[in-house]
């Protein structure tokens, strides 16, 4: 028996999985928006960079995409909140040394609270929605799992180093030989992540880092046999323009791992999960291999220097997966 729908009313849209890292999924995640309705999107967000600071369990990625969805980030950072003062951090350098990590006095709650609600039994994934619920957030956010993975660097000079310390304290300057994620061989990906991978109309893996902001989640066992199978419906965006990232060390990190340090180089490392590719205007000339990789190019402009173009560039890679 079919339902009718009532005169006027319009389908729902189709459900959008973006896979994120921090800055750069936040950014485009901010153009996504305004195409899908937050109800319609679930955001899988990487916790490999997850720390403690000052006994505080603190997940970087997952808040920077909870403030940004709830529109309060810090518009100039791109992460924190907007406004937001450090007061706290201050009088913390009399017990702790001088701080190489920033945590804002209303940010601080955040943290707080997400690590009493885990210090009670509570999951990642339950404390996360919790938080984005107060935050009015709609969209489902989700870590990329409840088990615990840590992303470490291994440097040229300096040995091995959590991701934080490479990145926010040595300013990822030094030269990187080797990605290490402990506890990824144990870790499962959180169900409710290869069930949006399998049902949602589309999926998107934005234009983060991919070796330590995708990678982590990637790397999980079971999501890239779930990309996999959806494969024509999964777009990849290129975090490199004319081989340099916007923002951060991906182009050094591909170089220094042995992988060509351009648009290609990262559509090769994405070849077998995702079937369309997204690349900037700059970097047409490889569009061609792209397509011999099997998989279908989308030439645009990419640089998201403003939510306008974050917006425009979401149409593209909307239109391109059919949505």
């Amino acid at each position: 028996m079919l339902t009718r729908r009532p005169h006027g009313s319009h389908p729902p849209r189709p459900a959008v999985a973006l896979l994120a890292g921090g800055v750069g999924a936040a950014r485009f995640l901010r153009g996504l928006v305004r195409h899908v309705p937050q109800s319609r999107l679930t955001v899988a967000v990487n916790t490999g960079d997850d720390e403690e600071f000052y006994g505080l369990h603190v997940s970087p990625d997952l808040d920077t995409i909870t403030y940004t969805l709830a529109g309060v980030v810090d518009p100039r950072q791109g992460w924190g909140l907007a406004g937001d003062s450090f007061a706290a951090l201050g009088a913390l350098a009399r017990f702790y040394g001088a701080p190489w990590f920033r945590l804002g006095d209303r940010d601080l709650a955040t943290h707080i609270f997400r690590t009493a609600r885990l210090k009670q039994g509570a999951p990642l994934s339950a404390v996360t929605a919790e938080i984005a619920r107060r935050f009015g957030v709609r969209a489902r956010v989700l870590p990329m799992s409840d088990d615990r993975v840590r992303t470490f660097v291994r440097l040229k000079r300096g040995g091995l180093v959590p991701f934080q310390d490479y990145f926010v304290r040595r300013r990822f300057r030094a030269r990187v030989q080797a990605i290490e994620l402990r506890g990824l061989f144990r870790a499962r990906p959180l169900p409710a992540l290869l069930e949006a991978i399998a049902r949602c109309a589309a999926v998107i893996l934005a234009p983060s880092n991919p070796f330590v902001s995708l990678g982590p989640i990637l790397r999980l066992s079971g999501v890239a046999a779930a990309l996999r199978k959806v494969r024509p419906r999964v777009a990849a965006i290129s975090p490199l323009i004319r081989g340099r990232a916007v923002k951060g060390p991906a182009h050094r990190m591909m170089r220094t791992l042995g992988h060509q340090p351009s648009a290609l180089g990262v559509a090769r490392l994405y070849r077998d999960v995702a079937g369309i590719f997204v690349l900037d205007r700059s970097d047409r000339r490889y569009a061609e291999a792209i397509e011999r990789l099997g998989m279908r190019p989308i030439v645009t402009d990419i640089l998201m220097n403003s939510e306008q173009a974050a917006a425009r560039l979401a149409k593209v890679v909307l239109d391109a997966v059919g949505l």
